[in-house]
């Protein structure tokens, strides 16, 4: 296993929420009676149930604060920071963004949204800091 293995982790788990979204997105427009080139209008989609708008509110959260894992795991393998403990914590990253997932989307409870992302932001930060220090130590 290498610190690139969590990084195609996160990218299947945003793929299955982005046919989550769809499955509860579609149906919710039809029974809107929304055709779909209506969303294109400000606050068109506002009508839908909550089921329908956080599994797409997630799956724009899974393109916002990943992108820095991903660039940060790419980074890793390349410098070859890639000890057990950052591909453990690589690893940690994805539970917490999964979890985080599950969180918006099933259990809708935002202070426990906030402290995962918090917990997944200080990870990104140990892994971060092991990188700089792995470069000013080389």
């Amino acid at each position: 296993m290498t610190m690139l293995t969590p990084v195609l982790a996160l990218i299947v788990w945003t793929l299955i929420v982005w046919i989550w979204m769809y499955a509860t997105r579609i149906p919710a427009m039809q029974k809107a009676k929304i055709n779909p080139q209506d969303a294109l209008k400000p606050g068109a989609l506002d009508v839908l149930p909550l089921e329908a708008r956080v599994a797409a509110d997630n799956y724009n959260h899974l393109h916002e604060q990943p992108t820095i894992f991903y660039a940060l795991a790419i980074y890793s393998h390349l410098a070859g920071v890639t000890d057990p403990l950052n591909i453990w914590l690589a690893w940690g990253y994805v539970a917490l963004r999964i979890v985080h997932s599950l969180a918006q989307i099933v259990v809708k409870k935002v202070i426990l949204r906030f402290q995962l992302f918090a917990l997944a932001s200080l990870v990104l930060m140990i892994i971060t800091a092991r990188n700089v220090l792995a470069l000013l130590l080389a």
